[in-house]
């Protein structure tokens, strides 16, 4: 594929800005798909896809599986209770029997920090992290990344507050290392008790109060508390967390004029954010979700494209 030369798509940190350009636009072509009578193409067909996800989800899973049939592609779905781990099988293991058939891609999630790295140096299919632990969520930054520009017409020069659950956020690193590239300037915000320590050498500005984090902002990210990810409590209750740190009408004043919401999902309403913020005029939540169709297609198009390349 022009521009594209890469097997894998394992975090946003490896890739140009170049590329996360072409993927975009990408992106931007496969859109159109989604608004036909008949949402199918056969860009991929007789391509396999594996869906190996060792962590629940409902979003991410459902969008690459959207993605791959609207490409036309045979789709393989396995589940953490459905593979061989449950009796005692490796991880590699699983991926070398899932290799011997001769799968093009594999899109993987899984709850430990650099599981896709490792697969991707050991089998031939292409892999597509789908959210790794805290570690990275590339597709969704991306998509992120393509609602953003859809609204704003760019990214560059464009002021980004990220609020929430810095620490326990895979979301937050994959846009901090996107957004920095593509020229934006990035606040985070959240409790000191969840804001994990050198953030600041990632290029963005730290911030302890939400105001703060969105003053002046033209787009709001909320993230959601993980309390899965919790060892100890981080804050002293829920209320108390929404009355700091929730995005409410009267808070949204201290953005920009038109600031556009965005929240990775699923939403805490009356946590990190009012329902009536959440289903506001400048929320584009909703666009996310359709936009991450999108991305999904020009990853697997772009990935299958190399490994056609190299057959």
């Amino acid at each position: 594929m022009s521009g594209w030369r890469r097997k894998d798509l394992l975090t946003i940190a490896d890739l140009s800005s170049d590329e996360i350009e072409l993927i975009l636009e990408t992106a931007e072509s496969f859109r159109e798909v989604s608004r036909r009578p008949v949402k199918k193409v056969p860009t991929l067909r007789g391509k396999t896809v594996v869906n190996l996800f060792f962590e629940p989800s409902t979003r991410t899973r459902s969008s690459f599986e959207i993605a791959e049939k609207r490409l036309s592609a045979d789709t393989i779905n396995f589940s953490a209770g459905s593979s061989g781990l449950v009796k005692g099988e490796g991880l590699v293991d699983t991926a070398l029997n899932l290799q011997a058939m001769n799968p093009d891609l594999i899109v993987i999630r899984h709850a430990h920090p650099g599981v896709p790295q490792l697969l991707a140096g050991r089998i031939a299919a292409g892999v597509i992290n789908a959210g790794d632990g805290a570690h990275e969520h590339p597709t969704q930054a991306l998509l992120d990344a393509l609602t953003i520009r859809q609204h704003k017409k760019r990214i560059e020069g464009l002021k980004i507050g990220i609020v929430g659950d810095i620490e326990h956020s895979r979301v937050v690193r994959s846009n901090i290392h996107l957004l920095t590239k593509m020229g934006a300037s990035v606040t985070v915000g959240g409790p000191r008790t969840m804001m994990p320590a050198g953030l600041g050498k990632m290029g963005v500005v730290v911030a302890h109060d939400l105001e703060a984090a969105i003053d002046g902002a033209d787009v709001i990210m909320m993230l959601r508390v993980q309390m899965e990810r919790q060892s100890r409590a981080r804050f002293p209750s829920v209320r108390e967390y929404f009355n700091l740190f929730g995005l409410t009408r009267e808070r949204l004043k201290a953005a920009k004029r038109g600031a556009i919401i965005l929240h990775p999902g699923p939403m805490n309403r009356g946590v990190e954010i009012a329902s009536d913020v959440a289903d506001g005029p400048y929320s584009v939540i909703l666009e996310q979700v359709a936009n991450g169709v999108a991305v999904r297609m020009a990853v697997l198009y772009l990935l299958s494209g190399v490994r056609a390349e190299e057959a």
